[in-house]
């Protein structure tokens, strides 16, 4: 079964606020079978434009990262982010 992806591009606008974002969502996340492969650090451009920041969190499944987004705890927290930044949210399922 394919893996699931939360892939997240961010621009903060508020990196004080945002901090508590970061605090509140990690253990949520982890906790629903969650595992941070990109979060922050390098990133280069290539072609096109972009936020400043990358995030990629993979699940055991498409179901699970849905279900993970979805989760009232989760959505309580990224209304933190919704307000301290700028972002695209994407679910998408791995390679088979």
């Amino acid at each position: 079964m394919p893996k699931g992806y939360i892939i997240a591009h961010i621009t903060v606008n508020d990196p004080a606020a945002y901090q508590e974002y970061i605090d509140r969502d990690t253990p949520i996340l982890k906790g629903l079978g969650g595992t941070f492969v990109v979060r922050g650090g390098q990133a280069e451009v290539v072609e096109g434009s972009s936020f400043e920041r990358h995030v990629v969190i993979e699940f055991p499944s498409y179901a699970a990262a849905q279900a993970a987004y979805n989760d009232p705890a989760y959505q309580e927290v990224a209304d933190i982010r919704r307000r301290t930044a700028d972002s695209t949210i994407i679910l998408a399922e791995g390679a088979a």
